[in-house]
């Protein structure tokens, strides 16, 4: 997870030079071919760490960005639903495919496993042939006063985002908040064992996975309503999860710890569902690729180090009530770190002219760049 995230920014870069199709695919081959070859290392962990690790995450990395990215370029009244409708084959999935993969693993082996795991992951490339062709970037000549190389560094990395105030604010809260989020994914079941007896060990993923599919259809559809403030929408889900997760080592009756599980997954469906028409909403379809690309890399260290941490704190003081506690913080600070955005002038960005996330405009380079301050002044 830590390298889809962490790569990122090299995904959306990627969208600008090759297009979202062409970044979609590779990363779906990328990710197949990973699994495979890691159905052949099974016993060799060190062989894994860069096979499901590396290979995998550098191609779900590839495929997550563009599949975000390209649902602005043919919806735009509905974004919010149609972010909620797509996100949620995820909810779906980590509800059936754990019982699956537990069956495979127990009955093939470990190697079937990972195949099986390729032959879905293959979709993806498939998936991403579906989606609509698209121009390469067009790369201004290199005029006379040698500026060739930043012309080129311009139209593939697109530095004008971080000139937005908004955008900035918002992508530099993210990582605050988003530090604890994946302590509960990983240790609440460890949590279940040590404190409860003769229960259903996995019922609380299951939980949150539903409910969080309810939550993208519900929240994306808020997201839509005119007057909406989609930022404020994923500040309540982030106030809400991270109370609940502070509230969760405290809990010792299953039932409610059930309740608390529907209650995380439903807000944790809001943030999911909210990320895509928030770029759009602060960068414009000609800039969302990156813009997302670039969040999700600054939240890969404090995603990737949260559990580790917690699960640190767990062996020292034999108890999550600490670790809990702290994850349950940072979505609160993050949250609270976003009212700055509030603080800045002008109103929301317009949608840009955009073809597939490309500037329609094939004027020279100084125009594209009185397209862009127009934009995020």
């Amino acid at each position: 997870m830590g390298t889809t995230f962490f790569l990122s920014p090299v995904s959306g870069v990627l969208t600008g030079l090759m297009g979202l199709r062409l970044t979609a695919v590779l990363g779906g081959t990328i990710a197949t071919a990973g699994l495979i070859i890691s159905s052949f290392v099974v016993h060799n962990v060190n062989a894994l760490y860069f096979t499901y690790g590396i290979m995998y995450g550098l191609g779900a990395s590839f495929a997550y960005t563009p599949s975000l990215a390209i649902l602005g370029h043919y919806f735009k009244k509905h974004l919010g639903l149609v972010n909620g409708i797509v996100t949620i084959g995820s909810s779906a999935f980590t509800v059936c495919m754990p019982p699956l993969m537990g069956y495979m693993i127990k009955n093939h082996g470990l190697d079937w496993m990972f195949r099986l795991l390729a032959l879905f992951t293959s979709g993806i490339a498939l998936c991403g042939l579906l989606f609509k062709p698209i121009p390469l970037t067009v790369i201004p000549k290199p005029s006379r006063e040698g500026d060739g190389f930043m012309s080129l560094f311009k139209s593939v990395i697109n530095i004008e985002i971080w000139k937005n105030k908004k955008y900035r604010l918002w992508a530099l809260s993210m990582p605050v908040a988003l530090f604890g989020y994946f302590v509960p994914y990983v240790h609440i079941k460890k949590f279940i064992e040590d404190n409860f007896t003769d229960v259903n060990n996995n019922i609380a993923l299951q939980c949150i996975a539903i409910t969080s599919g309810l939550g993208r259809l519900i929240f994306g559809f808020l997201a839509d309503k005119p007057g909406i403030d989609r930022i404020l929408l994923q500040q309540i889900s982030f106030y809400v999860i991270g109370t609940l997760t502070i509230i969760l080592p405290f809990v010792r009756s299953f039932p409610l710890l059930v309740a608390i599980s529907l209650g995380m997954g439903v807000f944790d469906g809001a943030f999911i569902a909210l990320i895509g028409p928030i770029a759009f909403e602060l960068c414009g379809s000609a800039y969302a690729a990156q813009a997302i690309g670039c969040m999700l890399g600054m939240a890969a260290t404090p995603l990737s180090v949260g559990p580790p941490v917690a699960g640190y704190l767990f062996s020292i003081y034999k108890s999550y009530t600490l670790a809990f506690v702290l994850a349950g913080i940072s979505p609160l600070l993050g949250a609270s770190l976003m009212f700055a955005i509030r603080l800045v002038n002008g109103g929301r960005n317009s949608d840009n002219t955009t073809v597939n996330g490309h500037a329609t405009s094939m004027t020279s380079a100084a125009d594209v760049g009185e397209c862009n301050y127009r934009t995020f002044k």
